[in-house]
């Protein structure tokens, strides 16, 4: 579809460019622990306060249930218990950060969200092969932002790992 402006013809393509262009090198950081993550902003829907989670029987631990977010069910998941570390109770500062995998939503808790960041791709470098566990299969790079290190997340293999396809079919099927 073309646009006119003051007698000025506009092709769609000049805006899709800019919008993909507004969010290239965009990452949404927060907190787990001590460690500071970043995962593309172009993931990320929205971000909610921490509210009622639903448990769902039969599940890992790391998936805490899911919400109903405007008539949405969404499942959960909890970042921290997803890289093993120990839990840790709900507080005001905890949130869940709601992100888009091939077009299905799931909400990732985390204990605080910081900004969203530029890190150019050449201020990014490859994890260390010495990572150990299932935390390296997550980390898509380490993001270097003046002397702070980002370890920044593949969102893809975060969420779509062993059990989060069953609880995204229950998510579709409610």
């Amino acid at each position: 579809m073309k646009y006119q402006r003051d007698n000025e013809r506009i092709d769609d393509d000049f805006y899709d460019d800019d919008d993909e262009d507004t969010q290239k090198d965009k990452y949404l950081t927060f907190t787990v622990g001590k460690e500071d993550y970043g995962i593309e902003i172009c993931f990320v829907t929205e971000i909610i306060g921490i509210q009622k989670i639903t448990d769902v029987p039969d599940m890992p631990a790391y998936v805490k249930g899911v919400i109903n977010l405007r008539g949405k069910v969404i499942p959960v998941m909890d970042v921290r218990l997803r890289f093993r570390m120990p839990e840790r109770g709900y507080d005001d500062r905890t949130c869940i950060v709601v992100v888009s995998v091939n077009g299905s939503a799931v909400g990732l808790v985390v204990d605080t969200v910081r900004e969203v960041v530029d890190i150019p791709a050449n201020q990014i470098e490859l994890p260390p092969e010495v990572a150990q566990g299932n935390l390296q299969r997550y980390i898509k790079g380490l993001g270097k932002i003046g002397e702070d290190v980002k370890i920044l997340l593949d969102v893809d293999n975060l969420v779509r790992r062993e059990h989060m396809d069953s609880i995204k079919s229950l998510a579709d099927f409610s």
